[in-house]
């Protein structure tokens, strides 16, 4: 709107408020939403929808040593599989874990991330070089 100043015509520039910027996304929020599809897909049947697993046969993913500790350690087991009975709360699991080495590295890093961080669970997530990694020790 043109204003009239001292016999000048001056225009007022009215600056329009800035839109919000958009709030960053988690780094990791991607990864694990692949994870938890996978996880459906692959792990559900055994460790249940919840992570809480099966009474005497399949160990429960919450909040254990083996999911929030070494991620070496809990990358082998998907790779390897695991026939040992284990002891968690007091509790014992037996039934064998088939290895899911036929899985890109990529989705096993993905469901390990949505593991760790998902039933309660708070730890880092798993990258695929790690994975790798660890795969290539295995040779």
């Amino acid at each position: 709107m043109p204003l009239l100043i001292a016999g000048l015509c001056v225009t007022a520039q009215v600056k329009k408020p800035a839109k919000p910027a958009a709030k960053p996304v988690a780094a990791s929020a991607a990864p694990i939403a692949r994870g938890k599809a996978l996880y459906r897909q692959y792990c559900i049947s055994c460790h249940q929808e919840n992570g809480s697993g099966v009474p005497r046969m399949n160990p429960p993913l919450i909040k254990t040593e083996y999911v929030l500790g070494d991620k070496t350690r809990l990358i082998g087991i998907l790779l390897n599989g695991f026939n040992e009975d284990v002891e968690i709360n007091g509790d014992y699991y037996s039934n064998p874990m088939p290895s899911q080495a036929a899985l890109k590295d990529q989705e096993i890093a993905d469901i390990l991330s949505y593991v760790r961080n998902s039933f309660g669970n708070k730890a880092s997530t798993v990258s695929a070089a790690e994975v790798t990694t660890v795969r290539g020790a295995k040779k």
